[in-house]
């Protein structure tokens, strides 16, 4: 599920999020030209059906909710791509030129979830590479409900014409020596923002900017760059994932982090949550017992509280024999 309906609470088969009056008219007239049944409700602009999935764009907001069996189907290929994913290109290039101009854009994933790795990825665009994406879909990830989605827009990010990228994918047991040394997450964010910039620089040494979502004092990035990096421009902005190629990023920074957590997983004969919920906790807890406690600094970043709180539940429960952490 979506950010969007992950925050609000919703059930796995609900979906819900705001929409712009003209994202909302375009998405009524593609469910028209594809045959889906229209009925008035209350409160809605309009409520429509088809098959497995119901949608319901109501007059406040607007907002759009999406129920039913087929709705993952409905977000990845109606919702995102035609609808979400789509203003105006030329009126974008009028409003904000510095998207289309060379620049690269870092984001990163991961931070915020006890399994898996920190992701820092970064993309270099120019005008072409920025419509071409947009015309794609690309977007932040954060607004992209299924992992499929985000691996198909990877592909598209990486075999566009011009695109040059770079994923550095920091595993929890790097991570956790990191951390350790660092002391603090915007150093280590900082550290990844700045090995990112570097290893673009090398491939397009003549790119003048770099632009990343504000998340600490710009001048920590600014310490931490090396030699070619030193001379370019670096922006921080709130909300920078509305520029194409900190959109791109992110998308790389997510693919980068599902899939690692996907391989772990199966390594461990488990599915690893995202995130930091109970769930997760259960599954930290399930984990250590059968594999001892040194597992956690493999697949999870262990400053987290709730590694105390596993490993603490660990020792109180009376099992012997598990490996010391080393």
């Amino acid at each position: 599920m979506s950010s969007d309906s992950k925050n609000s609470g919703s059930s796995s088969t609900t979906y819900t999020k705001p929409l712009t009056a003209e994202q909302a008219e375009k998405l009524r007239r593609i469910l028209l030209e594809r045959g889906w049944q229209f009925e008035a409700r209350p409160y809605t602009l309009y409520f429509a059906k088809r098959e497995k999935v119901s949608v319901s764009v109501y007059e406040k907001g607007p907002k759009i909710v999406v129920q039913g069996k087929g709705m993952d189907e409905f977000l990845e290929f109606i919702l995102e791509p035609e609808v979400i994913g789509v203003d105006s290109p030329d009126a974008d290039e009028v409003e904000h030129p510095e998207w289309f101009s060379p620049h690269l854009g870092i984001d990163e994933s991961g931070k915020g979830d006890f399994f898996g790795p920190l992701v820092i990825a970064g993309a270099y665009v120019d005008g072409e590479i920025a419509r071409a994406w947009r015309e794609a879909g690309v977007m932040d990830s954060k607004a992209i409900s299924s992992d499929s989605r985000i691996r198909s827009l990877a592909r598209v990010i990486r075999g566009t014409a011009g695109a040059v990228v770079s994923v550095v994918v920091v595993t929890p047991k790097k991570y956790n020596e990191l951390y350790a040394s660092f002391a603090n997450l915007n150093r280590l964010l900082a550290w990844g923002h700045a090995r990112v910039i570097e290893n673009l620089l090398e491939m397009r040494p003549d790119c003048p900017r770099a632009l990343s979502d504000q998340f600490a004092n710009p001048s920590l990035i600014r310490k931490a760059l090396m030699e070619r990096g030193r001379g370019i421009q670096l922006d921080q902005q709130t909300k920078a994932e509305s520029d194409p190629a900190v959109a791109a990023a992110s998308i790389l920074a997510r693919e980068g982090f599902i899939n690692w957590l996907d391989s772990e997983g199966r390594a461990l004969g488990v599915t690893l949550p995202k995130g930091a919920s109970a769930l997760v906790k259960k599954m930290g807890q399930e984990i250590v017992t059968k594999n001892g406690r040194e597992v956690l600094q493999r697949v999870a970043k262990v400053h987290f509280k709730t590694a105390n709180e596993i490993l603490a539940n660990f020792e109180t429960s009376g099992l012997q024999g598990a490996p010391e952490d080393t």
